[in-house]
C-alpha cells in the first residue's frame, strides 16, 4: 500500500504542475489556418491574455484589462481553475501527512483519515480542472461548426489538452488516496486468550488424589503425617 500511495502522491503531483501550466498558458484557443486568410500570422489567447505570433517568431501579447466585459465562460473557468490549483496545493500537504511511509500524523487509522482527506481535494481538483477545459472546449468547437458563426474561428490549444490530462492524473492519485482509508480502516489487533479452565479443573481433582496417596503412604511406613498450623504459609 505504501507504493501505492508514493505512485499516487508523485502523480498528483504531476497532475498539479500540469494544471497549473494550463492554467497560466496562453494557448488555450488557437486561430484556425484552414479559414485564416494570412497564414504566416496567427493569434492565440488564453485565461488571461490573447497574443498575435507571425512566422518570423515575434509574438505580441495582451493582457484582458477588465474582467466585466469578458465572456461568462471564460470568467467561470478562471475561477475553476485557479480552484482546482488551491485543492491540489492542500491535498499535496494533507498527503504528505497521511502517507504510511512518513513518519508524522499519529496513528494508522488518523492517517488513513487525513490521506482521505487528501484524496478528496485530489478529486475535486482534478474534476474543477477537468469541468473548466471541457466547458472551453465546448464553447471552442461549437462556434467552430456553427455555420451561422462569421467571426474569427479557433481549435483546441495545448493547454487544454495538458490541463485534461493533469485533471486525469488528480483524479486517480485521489482515488487511491481515498481508497487507503478503507485499507487503514480494517486493520484491527487480535488478541489472544489462553482457555485455563480445564487445566485448573484437572488439577483440583488431582491434586487431593495425590495428597490421599502421601498420607498412605507415609502411614504405612511409620512416618507421621505433616501438620500444617495457620501459620505454615506465613
Amino acid at each position: 500500500m505504501q507504493a501505492m500511495q508514493i505512485l499516487a502522491f508523485v502523480g498528483c503531483v504531476g497532475g498539479l504542475g500540469a494544471i497549473l501550466a494550463s492554467t497560466i498558458s496562453d494557448e488555450w484557443k488557437t486561430t484556425s489556418r484552414a479559414s485564416s486568410v494570412i497564414t504566416a500570422t496567427w493569434v492565440f489567447q488564453g485565461l488571461w491574455r490573447s497574443c498575435a505570433g507571425n512566422a518570423l517568431g515575434a509574438v505580441h501579447c495582451r493582457r484582458h484589462l477588465t474582467i466585466l466585459k469578458l465572456d461568462s465562460y471564460i470568467q467561470v473557468c478562471r475561477g475553476l481553475m485557479i480552484a482546482a490549483v488551491c485543492l491540489g496545493f492542500f491535498g499535496a500537504i494533507l498527503a504528505l501527512v497521511g502517507m504510511k511511509c512518513t513518519k508524522i500524523g499519529g496513528s494508522d487509522r488518523v492517517k488513513a483519515r487525513i490521506a482521505c482527506l487528501a484524496g478528496l481535494n485530489f478529486l475535486l481538483g482534478g474534476l474543477s480542472s477537468m469541468t473548466a477545459c471541457s466547458l472551453y472546449a465546448h464553447r471552442i468547437t461549437s462556434e467552430f461548426f456553427d455555420p451561422t458563426f462569421v467571426a474569427q474561428k479557433y481549435e483546441l490549444g495545448a493547454a487544454l489538452f495538458i490541463g485534461w490530462a493533469g485533471s486525469a492524473l488528480c483524479i486517480l492519485g485521489g482515488a487511491v488516496f481515498c481508497f487507503s482509508m478503507s485499507e487503514g480502516g480494517t486493520t484491527t489487533t487480535r488478541v489472544g486468550y489462553t482457555y485455563s479452565g480445564a487445566a485448573s479443573f484437572l488439577s483440583s481433582r488431582i491434586k487431593p488424589q495425590h495428597e490421599a496417596a502421601d498420607v498412605r503412604s507415609s502411614r504405612g511406613k511409620g512416618i507421621p503425617p505433616k501438620q500444617f498450623d495457620k501459620n505454615a504459609y506465613v
